[in-house]
């Protein structure tokens, strides 16, 4: 299912390295190969992703830079661009809606992807990271009605950062969904973007398996397919 006519700007805009893999990985790998334009930007580069099978501190941060860009590449993201906030920290204020609607200006998105900030937990044995939830509530506020509207952060207009309308905003990890992609021929893509990050995979063999169960259904033919989810909003007055 192609949306678009024509090749869109896509500014992916999350918490950490290894969201958009994890979020969206195939769909991003999708939209890539329709040809469209895909770039992140990142709020933290997520310093404190350690876990209990890989520990190492230091250098964490360009480790996970080197991770995130390899990943990026896998999919065919064109660019990858941090703000640098603290891991763990992220809040939404007006300095940070400030710094995203900088962001919008400049790369000027037609669609916009971030995280349902709704959603506080995934089905009953996952709470969402409180960063996730930042993001995404920085975000819907920096593109309505802050990125569209002059009056918001005047000041930037000097810096000639002028209004843009963003076209469509898609929460991925929505609380609720309203559109369901079948991501069955990227999904591979995502999978082997996702083990570039090598500091929060843990065992390769177990992982695979457990992204294998992740599978939605079988079909009529007994092929797994995989599926990613999204609260689509599409604005009226584009």
């Amino acid at each position: 299912m192609n949306f678009w006519n024509s090749h869109k700007k896509i500014l992916i805009i999350l918490a950490h390295p290894d969201d958009p893999e994890y979020f969206c990985g195939a769909t991003i790998a999708k939209w890539t190969r329709e040809g469209h334009n895909v770039d992140y930007c990142l709020f933290t580069k997520g310093e404190k992703g350690i876990n209990d099978n890989y520990t190492v501190t230091k250098n964490i941060i360009s480790i996970r830079e080197k991770e995130q860009k390899f990943a990026a590449k896998v999919l065919e993201v064109n660019s990858v661009q941090y703000l640098s906030y603290m891991d763990g920290m992220l809040v939404p204020n007006l300095e940070a809606r400030k710094n995203i609607v900088r962001i919008i200006r400049s790369i000027k998105p037609n669609i916009v992807v971030t995280c349902d900030p709704t959603n506080y937990y995934l089905n009953d044995n996952y709470l969402n990271h409180p960063d996730h939830r930042a993001a995404g509530q920085i975000v819907v506020d920096a593109v309505f009605p802050a990125s569209q509207n002059e009056l918001y952060f005047p000041e930037l207009l000097s810096e000639q950062f002028n209004p843009h309308h963003v076209e469509e905003v898609w929460l991925s990890l929505p609380k609720e969904a309203n559109i369901t992609l079948d991501v069955t021929e990227t999904w591979p893509l995502k999978v082997k973007a996702l083990e570039e990050h090598i500091s929060q995979i843990g065992d390769v063999i177990e992982f695979r398996a457990h992204m294998a169960s992740k599978a939605a259904f079988k079909d009529k033919n007994n092929i797994l397919r995989y599926e990613e989810k999204f609260y689509r909003i599409i604005f009226s007055n584009n």
